[in-house]
């Protein structure tokens, strides 16, 4: 049994309901940094869908563009040319509502304890205090943090901050979640507690998930298919694998399987070109 591996120039679903989001012929064009009047595009003429209920992840050398991808679909950089959809509907300007943004850097107030933190972007959409304080204690729950809400981001392991900021994003009830590489800073064994942890709290309503990661292992784990970005520059999708892993799924049990290790040796197949691209093109 071989992945499911298409060739995403010649991938072309029509738009519908079912679609989270949509990039057509989008691309993203930055002025240089050699004074010159010089341009750098970072993505280029990516054609991309999600699905809704998806769990998409994308993989790519080191500074291809993958974070670029997720700022777009955050409403965070307008594309230079080609346009984005949300749900069907063209994303023209401003932030995506529908989406919440966990970085890899920790985004907790340092002078707000992490029920605070967690109810701060319900007050801000408009819910009274102390129901957005009764949303926060059902989350520390929820998330593991039960009796640590009064600890503020110094006094919180890194993986409890991480607890903590996926509460955070997920309390808002968004129908798409943007990650980017939110566990890379974590020891091993804390991340795949966290990996289990994020499909536990995916599986119970099914939200769009676009995951930027550069850990193949992570991303075959977790996701129901992975996106291969070409090396920069003007990046695009190159091929797309169908994660057939049987849910629900254990992180450490699941990448012992034999289908595990065949798909985890076709997509590395392809991204270990890509690598050696960018690291010749990027050696003095």
């Amino acid at each position: 049994m071989t992945a499911a591996l298409r060739s995403i120039d010649t991938e072309r679903r029509p738009a519908g309901a079912q679609e989270a989001l949509r990039f057509e012929g989008v691309s993203c064009t930055f002025p240089g940094n050699d004074g010159r009047g010089s341009t750098y595009t970072a993505v280029s003429d990516v054609n991309l869908t999600v699905r809704n209920g998806e769990f998409l992840s994308v993989v790519g050398p080191t500074g291809c563009g993958k974070s670029t991808l997720l700022n777009v679909a955050a409403g965070l950089i307008r594309p230079s040319s080609g346009t984005l959809s949300v749900f069907g509907k063209p994303l023209d300007q401003g932030l995506n509502t529908q989406a919440s943004y966990l970085f890899q850097v920790d985004a907790l107030m340092p002078w707000k304890t992490a029920q605070d933190n967690i109810a701060a972007g319900l007050i801000f959409h408009g819910r009274r205090k102390a129901e957005a304080l009764g949303i926060a204690r059902d989350w520390l729950v929820r998330v593991g943090l039960d009796g640590h809400g009064d600890k503020y981001p110094h006094q919180m392991s890194g993986g409890m901050r991480k607890r903590a900021g996926l509460a955070q994003a997920l309390a808002l009830d968004p129908r798409i979640l943007l990650m980017d590489e939110p566990f890379s800073a974590l020891d091993i064994q804390t991340r795949q507690l966290m990996e289990d942890e994020l499909l536990r709290l995916w599986s119970t309503d099914r939200k769009s998930v676009v995951f930027v990661t550069h850990d193949l292992e992570e991303a075959i784990s977790l996701s129901d298919r992975v996106i291969v970005m070409s090396a920069g520059p003007a990046t695009r999708p190159i091929a797309e694998f169908e994660i057939d892993l049987q849910r629900p799924r254990e992180v450490s049990e699941i990448r012992m399987t034999q289908r595990f290790l065949q798909l985890h040796a076709q997509i590395w197949q392809v991204l270990r070109g890509e690598v050696l691209k960018s690291y010749a093109r990027n050696r003095p």
